[in-house]
């Protein structure tokens, strides 16, 4: 009789030990799995996926549940084990069945399930759903019970748990999902600039991409429509503001497609052409506006072409649909682009590149992280970081790099050598070093 009863125990301590690594399993599935895959399966029909994403949305009751029905099940296994150990060895037992049961429990119920469960957490998760549905339902008030007796004794220590608030945004979440794919090698780099930069639309600004007015190329409205026509078909671009009395006075956009149609309208004729009748009105767009808010302005519109206006009313620049949608799949260049040196690899690791060439362009080519928060271009990082307008030759070290001022011209940065620093020589601190050799009066 006490043979059986013995052989019953050890068949409960087996079963306990199933049930254990099932909770153990189920609860690293259903909080490892991703919940947009879930979220896909679901739309695509699979209930399952339903009944996850559920459970998932309340994940403070399920892992409860999960770790009550773990205890339970490896309490009564242990007490079992306890009980066979010492009706077959004596007092020895219990020393024997901590042993035995802390195998047992660490190899068949936490490492094995788990590690099953990790190496393909949504396909676990599909199949355990509807299971521990129903366990969550059965120890639903006893966890919602012990919810409450935490969340108070947390409160008691300053922990409050009760707001649903994120550490990371939606956006940084993403970020950081692109990132580790990057890292994991299953999405290349280029791949990744393109999310990067979709993700940063709404960061940036239409200043931190548009043409400076220094840049622009602008024709004036009272020349004559020969000289005009001479210049457009002379220029690689198809959109040219105009202005009229000062050149700051900016009265509308040129289109060479418009001037095409009006040249074949007069027999080509140039001096027939009334150049403002045929330019479109200049549309101004404040420069804080957010690239995501332009790029949605353009579609909106239907335009192309957008002259940036500070707070002042001044033209700081112009910004196109090109120059948004090149911050998320890179430079768009055709066959009517002018090429311009702003970035030379070097054969020591350095680069030289124009003081003039935006941060983000540089980290992009480079695969760099340069900050971008205080600067635009390379040249305003620089003087940003050394507070004052360096000298020729000048050497700057911050985040990471070597800055060799190579060319000034007046009080502008026009040409920089740019070496990336070792690990043990790189500086956290983001506040710039002059080498003592390279030390000038300001």
């Amino acid at each position: 009789m006490m043979e059986t009863a013995i052989w019953l125990a050890i068949a409960a301590i087996f079963v306990l030990l199933v049930l254990s690594g099932f909770f153990s399993g189920s609860e690293t599935a259903l909080t490892a799995a991703s919940r947009a895959r879930l979220h896909q399966l679901e739309k695509n029909g699979d209930w399952r996926a339903g009944v996850a994403n559920r459970l998932m949305a309340s994940r403070e009751r399920l892992i409860g549940a999960l770790l009550l029905g773990n205890n339970l099940v490896n309490i009564l296994a242990s007490a079992l084990a306890t009980s066979v150990f010492l009706s077959l060895f004596g007092k020895s037992g219990v020393a024997l069945a901590t042993l035995v049961m802390t195998v047992l429990v660490l190899v068949f119920s936490e490492v094995l399930p788990k590690t099953w469960a990790i190496s393909n957490p949504e396909r676990f998760a599909l199949a355990v759903s509807p299971i521990v549905r129903l366990v969550v339902a059965v120890f639903g008030p006893v966890v919602i019970g012990v919810e409450w007796i935490v969340r108070h004794l947390l409160k008691l220590v300053g922990v409050n748990v009760g707001d649903d608030k994120s550490i990371l945004s939606a956006l940084d979440e993403l970020r950081g999902a692109v990132d580790l794919q990057h890292i994991e090698g299953a999405i290349e780099k280029g791949e990744r600039d393109r999310l990067g930069g979709l993700l940063d639309l709404a960061e940036l600004e239409v200043s931190d991409v548009m043409v400076h007015r220094t840049n622009m190329v602008a024709l004036s409205a009272e020349d004559s429509a020969a000289n005009l026509v001479n210049a457009i078909l002379a220029s690689p671009y198809t959109r040219i503001p105009l202005w009229q009395g000062e050149s700051d006075n900016f009265v509308g956009v040129l289109h060479a497609k418009d001037l095409l149609r009006a040249l074949h309208a007069v027999g080509g004729d140039a001096g027939k052409i009334d150049i403002l009748d045929i330019a479109t009105p200049a549309w101004f767009v404040p420069d804080t506006t957010s690239l995501k808010d332009q790029l949605n302005a353009f579609l909106r519109n239907k335009s192309h072409f957008a002259l940036v206006v500070d707070e002042y009313g001044e033209v700081m620049g112009l910004v196109t649909l090109e120059d948004i949608l090149e911050e998320i799949v890179g430079e768009i260049a055709d066959e009517h682009d002018v090429e311009l040196e702003g970035l030379r690899p070097q054969a020591d690791g350095s680069v030289i590149v124009d003081g003039s060439v935006p941060i983000r362009d540089l980290n992009r080519a480079a695969d760099w992280n340069l900050p971008d928060d205080e600067a635009t271009t390379i040249a305003g990082l620089v003087i940003h970081e050394a507070r004052m307008i360096p000298e020729e030759r000048q050497i700057f070290t911050f985040h990471g790099f070597r800055f060799t001022v190579l060319r000034r011209e007046k009080n502008r940065i026009t040409r920089l050598r740019i070496m990336p620093l070792g690990q043990t020589r790189a500086l956290a601190g983001s506040e710039a070093v002059r080498a003592p050799a390279q030390v000038s009066p300001s």
